[in-house]
């Protein structure tokens, strides 16, 4: 059979295809985005496909490689990528505008004591300038390109040879092989499929900035997560000093890590120690006031749990939270309801982790139900306690993971009263309770 051509129409800002013109997008809704394409549907036996075996690969015979790493001096940086930045590999920063993203690529690059190239889009030379003098970083190897066009910084990375390659931002690049407006989905696609060969050609680590939108994802299509190696999402409120630093997707390391850091007039500093950041001892014993340990990653530190239970005055009562999850709030309070005959029927409960952290993990349980009854009680648990476990349907505490991390942690700021579940331990010093009702017996 001939060859048979057919002409679609295909949206030049969201790529859909139309098999007839309209003049409005029906994905996306732009007008006057839909232009004439020539497709050509050959036939797949007609096709002839020259296969070479040494293609194959046998992984018996494979050595492995060890990746090299461009190390930042960042710590908590360094650690959340996996050790440093792999040299070949395209890494995503997201997050929200104005949560510090290009503070924290200015010091990286000024840690790095080898060539760094910083392409905006968006930003002029002076007002990065601005920003390296408000920081007071002495950058003596960053060198800054002033143009969206991916062309045109390829060309500039392949004749510079910089160890580190950063845009700011993916969605205001744009390609000449294209027609459609930057920002784009097709246009973010192709900019990015580009960047990630060069990385892989010429061995170049490669930064890329992502604006979030109100939704929490990256701007642009999907695919974007996808086609990079490393998705890093940079967390916080503008109303508090500290960021933390997540790693959603990593080709070369773990996804479990968590840098924190402070925000100053001076830039972004590491954080240390956590602990100090979400849980201090310098505090008056109130009650309703519990103390836990969470893990972020290989990291364990320990967090404030702060409740409040008031008798409800007009019609269901109220359950409200911050940081802790709703629907697991409830559930806690119907096991304290059945198995411990807590009266909080008719109690509003509010319930806050001190810090403005999110909690997803389920060892906080029992710290939870014993801040509730110490509010409901008026009785101050002892801030040396220190309380572990997850809390079943039954009533009864379940061990959690890392335990041991946990108790170490606990131990070396000197707690000395450690409530856990009946676990096997050779660690002294601990109070194991089987269920609800014996743990709130130790307490209280």
């Amino acid at each position: 059979m001939p060859k048979q051509n057919s002409i679609i129409y295909n949206c030049t800002k969201c790529g859909a295809q139309s098999a007839k013109w309209t003049g409005r997008c029906i994905e996306c809704g732009s007008w006057g985005t839909m232009l004439q394409e020539l497709s050509e549907n050959q036939s797949a036996d007609k096709r002839k496909i020259k296969i070479d075996k040494n293609q194959l690969i046998d992984f018996q015979k494979k050595q492995p490689e060890n990746f090299s790493r461009l190390q930042t001096q960042i710590s908590e940086f360094d650690r959340v990528v996996g050790n440093g930045l792999v040299l070949g590999s395209l890494t995503l920063l997201g997050g929200e505008p104005g949560i510090g993203k290009s503070t924290l690529i200015l010091q990286i690059s000024q840690q790095i004591k080898q060539p760094v190239l910083y392409a905006s889009g968006e930003e002029s030379a002076s007002q990065i300038k601005m920003r390296i003098d408000r920081l007071k970083l002495p950058l003596q190897n960053l060198k800054f390109l002033a143009t969206n066009n991916i062309e045109k910084i390829i060309a500039f990375a392949i004749e510079e040879k910089p160890s580190l390659l950063i845009i700011d931002s993916i969605q205001t690049l744009y390609s000449n092989e294209l027609p459609s407006e930057a920002g784009s989905v097709n246009q973010v696609r192709i900019c990015t499929v580009k960047l990630l060969e060069i990385a892989k050609k010429h061995n170049l680590s490669i930064i890329i900035i992502g604006h979030v939108t109100k939704d929490g994802q990256v701007a642009g299509p999907k695919s974007l997560e996808h086609l990079v190696d490393t998705v890093l999402y940079l967390e916080g409120s503008k109303t508090d000093n500290y960021r933390l630093l997540r790693c959603v997707k990593n080709r070369f390391g773990s996804t479990n890590e968590l840098g924190i850091f402070d925000m100053t007039g001076q830039g972004l500093i590491e954080v240390k120690n956590p602990s100090e950041l979400f849980f201090s001892q310098k505090q008056e014993p109130i009650s309703g006031s519990a103390i836990t340990c969470i893990m972020e990653g290989s990291r364990p530190f320990l967090i404030e749990i702060q409740a409040l239970v008031s008798k409800t005055l007009f019609g269901y009562p109220q359950r409200k939270t911050a940081g802790f999850d709703l629907n697991r709030l409830q559930m806690l309070i119907a096991v304290l309801i059945k198995r411990a005959d807590t009266p909080l029927v008719n109690q509003d409960t509010h319930l806050n982790i001190v810090g403005g952290l999110k909690i997803t993990e389920t060892a906080p349980d029992l710290a939870v139900c014993l801040a509730i009854i110490s509010s409901l009680k008026n009785k101050i648990i002892l801030p040396d306690t220190l309380i572990l476990g997850e809390v079943g349907l039954g009533g009864e505490i379940r061990p959690v993971y890392q335990i041991d991390k946990r108790i170490e942690e606990a131990q070396k700021l000197k707690f000395k009263n450690i409530i856990t579940p009946v676990i096997k331990t050779n660690k002294s010093g601990l109070i194991m309770v089987k269920n609800i009702n014996e743990a709130i017996k130790q307490i209280f």
